[in-house]
């Protein structure tokens, strides 16, 4: 280009932008306020076209480990459970009992195929077992041989039946990609096996903060939070909503050490069921009658509520001075309920007795008078495992509970398989419960589902 070539167009350059300078700033005004509207509401319509639900989950998982909500998604156990108790057959077609209740022969549906279009057959049973042994007997049959008769066996196999990494059988979905980040799962998305259903894409976090951080920005559309404080932070959100629902899976449980002197006596274990603000607790969740909650179809409805009563309590343990004489208790619990142990310890120490707060550092504590962790609660009324005296403190058994006619009710309720003979057995083992507590059950927890509408 030569100079006078040069000059022209620069002149012209001039000349438009005299021009046309009014125009030019107020596009470029608009376009810059365009720009930030939309990165405002990207976050929305990426949720808007994108045909996939993006649920946020809390916690670090793996294949080995996912919860219950992924699992039963992608596949089925051989039988599952009603709401009533009823067994209802899935993958099994039926079964029989031999040898006097100490054999379950499981005849399977044919034709049944894996989610990677394998066919399903009885060696691919994986349930792990430690005193039960397995047995196929061909391709659909196989059997299992307990060490002593266990009429509620059935209900043991409801849980899905899985092939590593997550292939399922007779499941509304399928694994899709995913993504791992030191050994833990960061992105899963499942795949539906019928047209009517949607994507679902499960992202993981560490932390509460990471999880509400992902929601604000759009990375999900749905999240379940446990603290309503954080909850409350979406109220006046207008494309969100937020459901109130009880999590009675989880029981928040003050145990006993019932191998302690002071816990032998009955008018002190009354006593602590006194010293607790269960006004307060009702803030936090739905306030626990019993070790069995109010969904299940053995739970018993005549049970009373236990009542705050400070000043009965401390008579209680003035009088029982020989008992409680100098004690020094320690309130075992985890820096998760730190604030509900530190409200309990208050109250207890407004009757004169002493306690002391100290963090769990290991899976089963056995150094402790009082111990406030979440309990989790089984599907089936059955608790054996945690009540019956020969279970060990190490097994499930951790507040050394003994109590002749728990024990007897425990093994009438799992040696008939008939809904209103058990009903009847754990409407009485709630009772004597009541009557003599192994631990104070206090609240069913609130949570939060946070959901753009």
């Amino acid at each position: 280009m030569n100079r006078k070539t040069f000059r022209y167009y620069y002149w012209l350059f001039l000349e438009f932008i005299k021009k046309y300078s009014r125009l030019i700033l107020m596009s470029f005004f608009i376009g810059f306020i365009s720009l930030i509207g939309f990165l405002s509401v990207s976050p929305y319509l990426k949720l808007m076209f994108n045909k996939q639900e993006s649920i946020g989950l809390l916690g670090k998982y793996d294949f080995t480990n996912l919860p219950d909500e992924v699992m039963t998604k992608v596949s089925n156990g051989l039988v599952t459970i009603s709401e009533k108790g009823e067994i209802i057959p899935v993958l099994a077609n039926s079964w029989e009992v031999k040898d006097s209740g100490k054999q379950y022969r499981f005849y399977l549906k044919n034709n049944l195929l894996w989610n990677d279009d394998k066919k399903f057959t009885a060696s691919d049973i994986n349930y792990q077992f430690s005193d039960i042994k397995i047995e196929v007997v061909d391709k659909n049959i196989l059997d299992f041989y307990l060490s002593k008769p266990l009429s509620i066996f059935p209900t043991y196999l409801s849980k899905p039946l899985i092939r590593p990494p997550l292939i399922g059988i007779a499941g509304f979905y399928k694994l899709g990609k995913y993504k791992m980040t030191n050994g833990y799962l960061t992105d899963l998305t499942l795949v539906p096996n019928t047209k009517n259903l949607t994507t679902i894409k499960y992202k993981f976090y560490g932390n509460e903060s990471d999880l509400v951080t992902a929601y604000k920005k759009g990375e999900i559309n749905k999240m379940t939070l446990t603290k309503k404080s954080v909850a409350d932070t979406f109220i006046n959100w207008k494309n969100s909503k937020i459901i109130k629902t009880v999590d009675h899976t989880r029981l928040l449980t003050l145990f006993f050490n019932n191998k302690e002197k002071m816990f032998a006596n009955k008018d002190i274990k009354d006593a602590f069921a006194m010293m607790i603000n269960y006004q307060a607790l009702a803030e936090s969740g739905e306030i626990a009658r019993g070790p069995i909650p109010p969904t299940s179809w053995a739970y018993n409805s005549d049970l009373k509520t236990n009542t705050y009563d400070i000043e009965t309590a401390t008579k209680i343990v003035k009088n029982e001075a020989e008992a409680t004489e100098s004690a020094q208790l320690n309130l075992l619990t985890s820096y998760d309920y730190y604030d509900a142990a530190d409200n309990i310890a208050g109250e207890i120490k407004k009757t004169g007795l002493k306690v002391d707060i100290n963090m769990i550092s290991y899976e089963h504590p056995d150094n402790f008078d009082l111990l406030l962790v979440f309990w989790k609660v089984p599907q089936d009324p059955d608790q054996y495992y945690f009540w019956h005296s020969t279970q060990t403190q190490k097994g499930g058994n951790i507040g050394n509970y003994q109590n002749v006619k728990i024990d007897k009710l425990l093994e009438d309720g799992r040696s008939t398989i008939n809904i209103e003979e058990r009903s009847k057995f754990y409407q009485e083992f709630q009772k004597i419960i009541e009557d003599d507590p192994p631990a104070l059950f206090l609240y069913y927890p609130y949570v939060y589902t946070i959901e753009r509408k």
